[in-house]
């Protein structure tokens, strides 16, 4: 089943199948599919929040099939959640890189937007929390016992994406700070037009991102026959 871009069968599969030695490969692969997601909308708060949901409940859904022998829900929850936690990473990074931007073309702070979009950054590790315990809620009694102290290790220790994204807005409120002394004007209309489709552009700096990491891998050896 797709959702919202998001294929949910191949997630429950992953999981379902996930044996207690493959948990590695099991972030990797929650890593990629959310990141996918994400590439494939504009980075809005609501948009990210949505993405989080889905790939947290596709994962409860298949770890509750697992029947293979020694294996650990909780343990495959919270490679779940890391797994989210690093494709965060990467939209938070796909911010920070498209609000320099802005501010380099002389684009204001302050202007609604950019304000909003600095908010955002802010609230991302809450939006995080709060997707997992919605996921957690609509996975009936059963798995939301394993997802109780996932939440509390989450709630106790916080996101490495939360943690980059707050330092991230700290960092430009700081710029603004900076640009309301020195009254920076040239390239504002340019700057607010862009502005105005931030997260359209963050989401285009993300593939961009992706893209040249791609790119920069050596070649694949070629497959076993």
């Amino acid at each position: 089943m797709l959702k919202s871009g998001i294929d949910q069968d191949k997630i429950i599969e992953m999981f379902a199948n996930a044996s207690a030695s493959g948990t590695d490969q099991l972030r990797k692969g929650v890593q990629q599919a959310t990141l996918a997601a994400l590439q494939g909308r504009e980075l809005t708060l609501k948009n990210i929040r949505g993405v989080l949901k889905t790939v947290a409940e596709s994962a409860a859904a298949g770890a509750a099939q697992n029947k293979l022998p020694n294996v650990d829900v909780e343990a495959l929850l919270d490679k779940a959640v890391t797994g989210m936690d690093e494709a965060l990473l990467k939209a938070v990074e796909a911010n920070r890189v498209a609000l320099q931007q802005l501010v380099n073309q002389g684009a204001d702070l302050r202007e609604k937007h950019l304000k909003k979009a600095l908010s955002d950054l802010d609230a991302m590790e809450d939006s995080f929390i709060a997707a997992i315990k919605k996921a957690a809620e609509a996975a009936g009694a059963q798995a939301g016992q394993a997802w109780a102290p996932v939440l509390e290790k989450l709630q106790a220790g916080g996101t490495l994406s939360g943690a980059k994204a707050a330092t991230t807005a700290e960092q430009f409120v700081g710029q603004m700070q900076t640009a309301m002394r020195d009254s920076r004007a040239a390239g504002l209309k340019a700057a607010q037009t862009l502005a105005e489709s931030y997260a359209a552009l963050v989401s285009g700096v993300l593939i961009g991102m992706s893209d040249a990491l791609t790119q920069g891998q050596p070649k694949a050896a070629a497959k076993k026959k």
